[in-house]
């Protein structure tokens, strides 16, 4: 199963377009770097990634994954941070001095990570309108959120309907099966008491991402059962789904394993499984070994709620 780096598609939108067409201003796209993208669409225009960075025996490393890879197999203190409000602050005005009268802001779930607190701050230091939206979820379904609103933008859609399909986020559902769980506590993203008893009975549990939390929803007693469960998880996403789904799997430093569930998941995907790396600020707290499959709806509709946190 190759890669996939296929281009934005928005042959979607028209579904529920208004009928007086499309908006034709100039509209920023900002993200952060727990969106699980393909390289391809990170050179997308008027469109910037704000990193997330991480930290390895107190030395900042960015999104280094070899760094992080290293860190990780000898022991060492890995930690992330959220992006300064200063660093939002200069993407917006780059992008603002680039020509764009408007940006919409897509990030991680605020649940886990004080990233989107950082661009509400920013958001309010300069002089453009910016939209700021909390998805609720990570990895893969945010970066699905991220593509569709890059594609819907050059489509011509409005900020208002950027900001629906973004909020979309949440109609993606998102497993992960980890070796251990002990990166997950030391991040402070699970219970000491889980951790322990994760790994008294070597457990290797599959969570997934709930209302913007990591949640516990079963514990194999191996990894390959593990895995096995990852495939029938997303298949059973898949089957319940109202409309045509697409599938991504992502994993870190386990890129065969990866494959097979993607060969596994291939038949139930209306697009060709993509299948990426973690981001270095997910698998800091996930660890070697772990494999995630998201599943989530090829034509999404809008989340027209507004939301007291966006």
């Amino acid at each position: 199963m190759s890669e996939r780096t296929k281009s934005p598609r928005a042959g979607w939108l028209p579904k529920w377009l208004a009928p007086r067409g499309l908006s034709r201003t100039r509209i920023g796209v900002v993200t952060d770097s727990a969106a699980c993208l393909p390289s391809s669409l990170l050179q997308s225009a008027d469109f910037a990634c704000v990193n997330i960075p991480i930290i390895v025996d107190n030395h900042v490393h960015g999104d280094d994954l070899n760094a992080l890879m290293m860190g990780l197999a000898m022991g060492k203190s890995v930690k992330t941070s959220r992006p300064a409000p200063g660093e939002f602050t200069r993407v917006y005005r780059q992008l603002q001095d680039a020509g764009c009268e408007s940006i919409i802001s897509i990030h991680m779930s605020g649940q886990l990570s004080g990233t989107v607190d950082a661009a509400r701050l920013a958001a309010n230091d300069v002089q453009l309108p910016v939209t700021v939206i909390d998805t609720r979820t990570v990895a893969m379904p945010q970066g699905f959120a991220v593509a569709d609103v890059l594609a819907a933008r050059q489509a011509g859609a409005p900020l208002e309907m950027l900001a629906q399909i973004a909020r979309s986020a949440t109609q993606n559902s998102v497993y992960f099966a980890v070796p251990s769980l002990e990166q997950l506590r030391r991040g402070g993203r699970i219970s000491t008491m889980s951790s322990v008893l994760g790994n008294l009975l070597n457990v290797k549990p599959i969570l997934h991402i709930d209302d913007g939390l990591i949640q516990p929803i079963e514990k194999p007693r191996s990894f390959a059962r593990a895995q096995a469960r990852l495939v029938a998880l997303g298949t059973d996403a898949a089957s319940k789904a109202a409309g045509p789904v697409r599938i991504g799997v992502m994993h870190f430093g386990a890129a065969e394993l990866a494959t097979e569930v993607a060969n596994e998941l291939a038949s139930l995907s209306e697009e060709p499984v993509q299948i990426e790396s973690l981001p270095a600020v997910l698998a800091a707290h996930t660890g070697i070994g772990v494999l995630a499959v998201a599943v989530g709806p090829l034509n999404p509709q809008p989340d027209t709620a507004q939301r007291t946190n966006d």
